[in-house]
C-alpha cells in the first residue's frame, strides 16, 4: 500500500503513498508522482486544481484543512480509545431507546462465517454456477424467513425495514388495483416517512389512523377501510412496545377486499403469533436484532415475505432450489421483478440488489 515510513513532522514524499503534511495536511495515496503526471497529461492537464476548475472559485476553501498533526499507530489507538471512553456503549449501559435497532448477544459463529472471503467479498450472483455457495445460503435464509413470518415464499431481503415496509405498500397497489393506504399511528415514524416518500411518487393515497391510546382503535379502522383501500398497514408489536389485535384489523381489511401488511420484531415472534398465523397476506421486519451489530445505524436489513398468490409481486429476487442435468441439487435466481431484468412497465420495484451479508448474518444467526 505504500512507504513504510512512519508520519512524523514535516514530510516530503518518500515513497508512493507519502505526501508533504506541511501546515497538517496529510494524504496517503497508492499512486507514485509518476502515476499522478500521467493520469494529468491523458487527461490534458498539469495539476489536479484543474479538476476542479468547474467548481467557482469563491466557493472553494482557500486554506489547508485544519487537522491535528498525524500519530503514529499505537498513539491513534490510545486517542480512539479515549475518545470512545467518553460514550457509553450498550455493553456497559442498558440502552432504552429501542427504536428498530437492539442490543443482543451474537454467537461468535456469525461473525466466523460471515468474515469468510467467499461471503465477504461476494456481490450479485449473476452467474448461478460460480455463485452455488451464496445461492445456497440465500435460499436457505428465505426458507427460515418465511417460517419466521408464517408466510409462504420470502425475497432475498431489502435494504432495511422501512423499505420493506413501503414495498410491502406498493405491493397491494398492484396487486388489487387500488390507490389508496391506510396506515396506523403506532407504526414506526421512520417507516411511515419512507411510505410517504414512496406513495408521493406512485400517486398513492395515504391515511393516517390515529391511536390516541397507543394502540389500534378497531371502531376507526371499521369506518376508513372501503372498496377504495388497496392495504392496512401495522405494526405489531407497534412503536411503543404494545401487541396489536392483527387478527381482528385483518377481518375488517380483508372484508373490503383489502391486503393486511403486518410489520413484525422478529426476536418477538419466538413468542408470538406469526404475522401469517394471525391473517396478514404481507409480512415485513427489520433483521437487526438477528445476529447484527448496532453498527450506529446500519446496514441493516429488510424482511418481506408475502402468501403463494402474491409470489410474483414480491420486489428484488427470489433464489429458487432446482436440478441440473444429472440430477444434481443446485440453486439459481429463479425471479428477478426488478426493471433491470423485465420490462420497465412489468417491474415491481426498481431496488436493484440486497442486503446479502447482513441476510447471512441473520440466516447464521436463526440457524
Amino acid at each position: 500500500m505504500g512507504s513504510r515510513a512512519s508520519l512524523q513532522g514535516d514530510l516530503t514524499m518518500k515513497g508512493p503513498a507519502m505526501w508533504s503534511l506541511k501546515g497538517g495536511v496529510g494524504l496517503y495515496l497508492p499512486h507514485t508522482e509518476e502515476d499522478r503526471q500521467r493520469m494529468l497529461a491523458t487527461l490534458g492537464m498539469t495539476s489536479t486544481e484543474e479538476l476542479f476548475a468547474d467548481i467557482p472559485a469563491s466557493v472553494r476553501l482557500q486554506r489547508p484543512l485544519q487537522l491535528p498533526p498525524p500519530l503514529a499507530e499505537l498513539a491513534l489507538q490510545q486517542h480512539m480509545q479515549s475518545l470512545a471512553q467518553r460514550h457509553p456503549d450498550p455493553g456497559r449501559w442498558i440502552r432504552l431507546l429501542g427504536a428498530g435497532s437492539y442490543e443482543h448477544y451474537i454467537p461468535s459463529v456469525v461473525e466466523a462465517v460471515v468474515s469468510r472471503s467467499e461471503f465477504y467479498t461476494s456481490y450479485t450472483p449473476y452467474q448461478p454456477e460460480l455463485s452455488q455457495g451464496m445461492l445456497q445460503a440465500t435460499f436457505e435464509y428465505q426458507t427460515m424467513a418465511a417460517e419466521l413470518l408464517g408466510m409462504d415464499v420470502a425475497n432475498a431481503s431489502m435494504y432495511d425495514g422501512a423499505t420493506a415496509f413501503a414495498e410491502a405498500g406498493l405491493v397491494c397497489c398492484a396487486h388489487t388495483g387500488r390507490n389508496q393506504l391506510l396506515v396506523a399511528q403506532t407504526v414506526h415514524p421512520q417507516y411511515r416517512a419512507v411510505l410517504a416518500a414512496y406513495a408521493a411518487g406512485q400517486h398513492i393515497e395515504v391515511v393516517e389512523i390515529p391511536c390516541p391510546q397507543g394502540r389500534i382503535d378497531l371502531s376507526q379502522w371499521a369506518l376508513a377501510c372501503s372498496t377504495e383501500t388497496a392495504g392496512v398497514l401495522l405494526q405489531s408489536p407497534n412503536f411503543f412496545g404494545i401487541p396489536e389485535e392483527v387478527s381482528a384489523v385483518a377481518g375488517i381489511a380483508h372484508a373490503c377486499g383489502s391486503l393486511v401488511v403486518v410489520a413484525a420484531y422478529p426476536i418477538a415472534l419466538g413468542l408470538m403469533a406469526s404475522p401469517g398465523e394471525q391473517g396478514a397476506d404481507i409480512a415485513v421486519a427489520e433483521g437487526q436484532s438477528l445476529g447484527n451489530s448496532l453498527s450506529y445505524g446500519g446496514p441493516y436489513l429488510g424482511m418481506m415475505a408475502v402468501r403463494q398468490a402474491l409470489l410474483r409481486r414480491l420486489p428484488g429476487r427470489i433464489v429458487g432450489q432446482t436440478r441440473d442435468r444429472h440430477g444434481r441439487r443446485g440453486f439459481v435466481l429463479t425471479l428477478q421483478a426488478r426493471e433491470q431484468h423485465i420490462r420497465r412497465e412489468k417491474a415491481t420495484s426498481n431496488i436493484c440488489s440486497n442486503q446479502a451479508l447482513n441476510a447471512l448474518a441473520a440466516a447464521v444467526y436463526l440457524a
